[in-house]
């Protein structure tokens, strides 16, 4: 093991990394392409147990952020991972980003920068549990989809923390159908480290308190119908960040898939005494008195399409429209809206890498309530780059 550990590794070192990795159970499938140990030093594969990728995507941007339009270079993902079945029934996975702060956090002792260190017992055909730092369960095809090919989130996915450290037990009782429970972590940190040292909320003006038991809660089922033609991804889940302050979630995610052509539309809706997402927050903190924002209500609605219209070649358009509401208080009640729109032309070059070529514009439309003195906008951003996952072993 050592040894294959360090001929992956130098293959890496050795290569300019690239791509984010196959989310399998949290954003798709690895596909079925060849190692660089494969190709270039000829090693045959006996084992599922080591599996090992570079997951790198880059891009050159210009872009408008309502001022003036501005150009970089960009990293956008760099990650590594290490996973496989060590046994028919014990499995792992670490993934670890490499351009985030790496400092432990005081509620699960994990760095931000790791986003994946889980192992996982399959107790039978049906029933399996797994532990560890993992991506929560919420459904929806935008939040499972693999994060490489996102090229802008919605708003609310953009503004959730979801790599937590739990427990999620999965029942498959008949082919096609999921059913998963999670219990995990609310926060990385403690409510202090993640919300200051004195927050204090809106609605009651009162200093916010830590709860006993910070825990989230979601239930989760993945469908397939028709043949898997039809897919559903729904979760309902409950946050409890800090004392009576319980927050609800519920995600519905449809997806036609054909072979030529995706379609995703996704519901999302959070109901929020306090305001975990920070979006309301920062909105209208000249109103809030330096008050974290209370009985937020924000929804997306997010619809993606992807059309091999040739071979090697992708077109995707994606858009979304998102509200932001908070519904007690009449002078706050549907302030935002928040209209996204995203198009790409992909190319894949070599059949046998998991590599695009892409050309990307993205924007965005921010929309407010004429009763409160802020000012609309619109962001827009156009990409050339590339994204690369490299399987080296």
């Amino acid at each position: 093991m050592k040894k294959i550990f360090a001929i992956a590794l130098a293959l890496g070192v050795s290569t300019v990394v690239f791509a984010q990795g196959g989310n399998t159970r949290m954003g798709g499938e690895d596909g079925d392409y060849e190692s660089l140990s494969e190709r270039v030093l000829k090693l045959e594969k006996k084992s599922d147990a080591f599996n090992f990728y570079f997951n790198y995507a880059a891009s050159g941007q210009v872009y408008d952020n309502g001022d003036d339009w501005a150009g970089r270079f960009a990293a956008k993902q760099f990650r590594i991972e290490i996973k496989g079945n060590l046994t028919d029934r014990l499995y792992y996975r670490l993934r670890h980003r490499m351009n985030k702060c790496d400092a432990a956090k005081s509620q699960d002792n994990f760095a931000k920068a790791t986003d994946i260190m889980m192992v996982g017992y399959k107790l039978n055909d049906k029933l399996d549990i797994m532990g560890g730092k993992m991506c929560q369960i919420w459904g929806g095809f935008e939040f499972d989809e693999n994060p490489m090919y996102i090229y802008q989130y919605s708003d609310m996915v953009d503004n959730m923390d979801n790599f937590m450290a739990g427990v999620v037990l999965s029942y498959k009782p008949i082919a096609g159908h999921e059913f998963a429970f999670e219990v995990s972590n609310a926060n990385n940190g403690t409510l202090y480290d993640d919300f200051g040292s004195n927050p204090y909320l809106y609605s009651t003006k009162a200093l916010i308190e830590k709860a006993d038991f910070p825990l989230t809660y979601i239930f989760n089922w993945n469908g397939s119908f028709l043949d898997d033609k039809l897919q559903t991804r729904w979760s309902f889940g409950l946050q409890n960040q800090a004392k009576d302050c319980t927050g609800k979630m519920l995600v519905l995610g449809q997806r036609l898939n054909l072979p030529r052509l995706q379609w995703y539309v996704d519901y999302m809706g959070e109901w929020d005494p306090m305001d975990r997402l920070g979006i309301a927050t920062s909105d209208l903190s000249s109103y809030l008195g330096g008050c974290y924002a209370s009985d937020v209500y924000y929804q997306s609605f997010i619809s993606k399409l992807n059309w091999q219209f040739a071979p090697q070649w992708n077109l995707m358009v994606k858009g979304t429209y998102e509200t932001a509401s908070m519904n007690d208080y009449e002078e706050f009640k549907n302030y935002r809206t928040s209209i996204g729109y995203a198009a790409s032309v992909e190319y894949y070059p070599a059949k046998s890498q998991d590599f695009r070529l892409f050309l990307a514009y993205v924007g965005h439309s921010y929309n407010f309530n004429s009763n409160l003195n802020l000012s609309d906008f619109n962001t827009n951003r156009i990409e050339l780059g590339f994204m690369y996952r490299i399987k080296c072993y």
